[in-house]
């Protein structure tokens, strides 16, 4: 069967995307592999003491890599997530003519893509590496991009073991919501593999979708800030499940940014300026990078951020530092993102003003 994707190209237009590395030979790179991978071990025990969250699954992996390794591995991580929806369309695909023209222009558009995240990424903990059978890692791995915290601890005059031991601690942190809450992984995957399940390749509704986002673009409104182009393009029951799966991250994401800095306490003296300077970072960009997180959904990931954030804040003004363990009673008590918005009303479903009062 032929993949509605070239991923090879996808992978050379990445890399090329990606630019040089300056960093990539110096001799801070010895340097920068120690202290990751003494970090991890330190942020994954200074996590769960915060959150009471213990993974099952063994002792995290950390690995600095290049962006050319990133942009490797994230392609893999893609070929597995997509593979129900692009097995259903190389078959429906066939044998048309249009088929090389379609894979390439995909292709070419995911490598975009990709070289240019690759370019700003610090961490990231991947879910779907333990299901790789071709992978040489063991256990769940944590990837630092080390060119880039190294320019960035440069650029802003960051205190190394300071900013690696925050980024490892935000890494690990992820790694023990879904690790450390049982059902977690198994119910993320599902709701995606559910969404990829639910898309048909249906000209009406792009068509449908494109003059929708004209009619926006006259009233000053925009699907694209809710989740991108694959928001515009959803039909009602994908949105209803990216609604729920936008729940869930925004939950994870405030978590995590509240715990990063809990676990750091004064271990990470500077984590205010970290956290102030990544901010501002994610909001100073050019015009081609503001259309790329409205396209990709990087402009609902940001918002993510901040909803969490306030979400947590509200829960625990009501029921203390521990109110959100909660969520993890099971899939059920998760907030949607209409109670991320509006924090009260999850506290009103979860009853917490009655279990503080008690």
């Amino acid at each position: 069967m032929t993949s509605p994707v070239d991923w090879d190209l996808a992978s050379r237009v990445a890399v090329r995307w990606a630019g040089s590395e300056p960093f990539s030979e110096s001799y801070h790179y010895d340097r920068i592999e120690r202290d990751f991978a003494q970090f991890t071990v330190q942020a994954e025990a200074l996590v769960s003491e915060t959150t009471g969250l213990y993974p099952d699954s063994g002792p995290a992996t950390a690995k600095v890599i290049s962006r050319a390794e990133w942009i490797d591995v994230n392609v893999r991580s893609f070929q597995r997530l997509l593979r129900p929806l692009t097995d259903r369309l190389g078959e429906q695909m066939g044998s048309s003519v249009m088929a090389p023209v379609a894979r390439r222009i995909a292709g070419f558009e995911l490598g975009v893509v990709l070289g240019w995240m690759s370019q700003r990424v610090l961490g990231q903990y991947d879910l779907l590496v333990v299901d790789d059978a071709d992978s040489d890692d063991e256990g769940d791995v944590v990837y630092y991009v080390g060119p880039n915290v190294l320019a960035l601890e440069k650029r802003w005059g960051f205190p190394p073991s300071e900013f690696r031991l925050w980024l490892a601690l935000h890494e690990l942190t992820h790694r023990a919501q879904f690790t450390g809450v049982p059902w977690m992984r198994d119910h993320f995957l599902s709701m995606v593999h559910e969404l990829m399940e639910e898309v048909e390749p249906d000209p009406e509704r792009f068509a449908a979708a494109i003059r929708r986002l004209v009619d926006e673009r006259r009233s000053g409104e925009s699907s694209l800030s809710d989740g991108g182009l694959s928001a515009l393009f959803a039909s009602d029951e994908q949105r209803a499940t990216m609604d729920r799966i936008a729940g869930m991250m925004s939950l994870l994401e405030g978590h995590g940014d509240v715990t990063m800095t809990r676990a750091g306490g004064d271990r990470v003296p500077s984590a205010e300026r970290f956290h102030r300077v990544l901010h501002e970072r994610r909001q100073q960009t050019n015009r081609r990078s503001k259309l790329i997180h409205k396209l990709i959904g990087l402009e609902a990931k940001m918002a993510q951020y901040e909803q969490g954030e306030r979400f947590i804040e509200a829960v625990e003004a009501v029921g203390g530092e521990r109110a959100v363990d909660h969520a993890w009673t099971g899939p059920e008590a998760l907030p949607t993102i209409g109670e991320i918005r509006d924090p009260d009303r999850w506290i009103d479903r979860m009853g917490l003003l009655e279990r503080a009062a008690s």
